[in-house]
């Protein structure tokens, strides 16, 4: 009977399981909703219910029954948040050999980069950077939360238009067409009543992080306040990404051809203004080695299920899935 091996990547919007066999094969995979958190009791009992749920729709897939005491020679998750207060709940529902709990920019870097030395910048609601290099130090920027960090996200880039808004309501600010499209949203007259809905309970972090949309769309339609955000929001990324680099490389080795990938992922990189500026800044600090990812976070956290068992493999790509 085939060897199989576990990958999760454990976010703050969904959980993607994946399963291979000895030989890299995508046997089954699956999502789930969310399991960042696990704090409170009805959190614990959340994150056991979504990580269940995902493996064992993984495991029918894969064609392995419900995955009900299913053994893994090896398994790897990545955990948004940070591993210590999962990693107790995660040896209840998974029996491996070897198990690895990691936090989630783990293994997107080693889905980015193919588990090769190099760098990922990852930007969605919250941001970070992180890097490994070929001694297998490690080294991390930003990604500290939305109040004290997460420059350049989604989050940010929406509470820096909220700011550009209040400013022109006040009257310290030059006009913007994030104003009205922002007043279309909300349903509100004014910049203030927006504001104090976008305090309750109706609008989380989450949903006030999809107004980054707007920006970008604002900034395609020629609004100099909105380009200048997301032009903002790309300079603070390449200041993570090149934060990284100087830690993990030395002069000779951190520009021009030896320079190390530095991959993208998240949904800010949607944006095309902001993309663009962050490849020209990552680029004229010698970066030139840039580009996209090569696989999922999921497909990251298999990589590094099978070097657990020490394979060296790079799990195929699916169809369904960016593995």
């Amino acid at each position: 009977m085939s060897e199989y091996f576990l990958g999760v990547d454990g976010g703050q919007s969904s959980t993607i399981a994946v399963i291979g066999d000895s030989r890299g094969r995508i046997a089954g995979w699956a999502s789930a909703g969310p399991c960042n958190h696990v704090s409170a009791s009805e959190g614990r009992a959340k994150f056991l219910r979504v990580m269940g749920e995902c493996l064992s729709q993984a495991a029918v897939r894969a064609g392995l029954g419900d995955g009900t005491r299913l053994k893994f020679r090896a398994a790897c998750l990545g955990m948004s948040g940070g591993p210590d207060d999962k990693s107790a709940l995660l040896a209840e529902l998974i029996d491996a050999e070897r198990m690895v709990v990691a936090n989630d920019a783990r293994v997107a870097w080693a889905g980015a980069t193919g588990g090769k030395p190099g760098i990922v910048v990852i930007a969605g609601t919250g941001s970070i950077a992180y890097g490994e290099n070929e001694r297998g130090e490690t080294a991390r920027a930003g990604g500290w939360g939305y109040i004290y960090g997460d420059e350049g996200s989604a989050f940010d880039i929406a509470r820096q238009a909220l700011r550009a808004v209040l400013r022109e309501y006040e009257g310290w600010g030059p006009r913007t067409a994030l104003t009205p499209a922002i007043m279309e949203i909300t349903g509100k007259p004014n910049a203030n009543d927006a504001l104090h809905l976008l305090y309750t309970p109706d609008w989380p972090r989450s949903r006030v992080a999809e107004l980054a949309v707007v920006v970008d769309r604002m900034a395609e339609e020629g609004d100099p306040v909105a380009g200048d955000i997301l032009r903002n929001a790309a300079q603070q990324l390449a200041v993570l990404a090149g934060s990284v680099r100087r830690r993990l490389w030395s002069d000779d080795l951190a520009t021009g051809p030896s320079a190390p990938y530095v991959a993208w992922i998240g949904g800010v990189f949607q944006s095309r203004i902001l993309l663009d500026r962050f490849r020209t800044l990552v680029a004229l600090a010698g970066g030139a080695n840039i580009g996209p990812p090569h696989r999922s976070p999921a497909a990251g956290a298999l990589i590094l299920a099978y070097r657990a068992a020490g394979i060296m493999l790079i799990p195929e790509a699916l169809s369904g899935i960016k593995t």
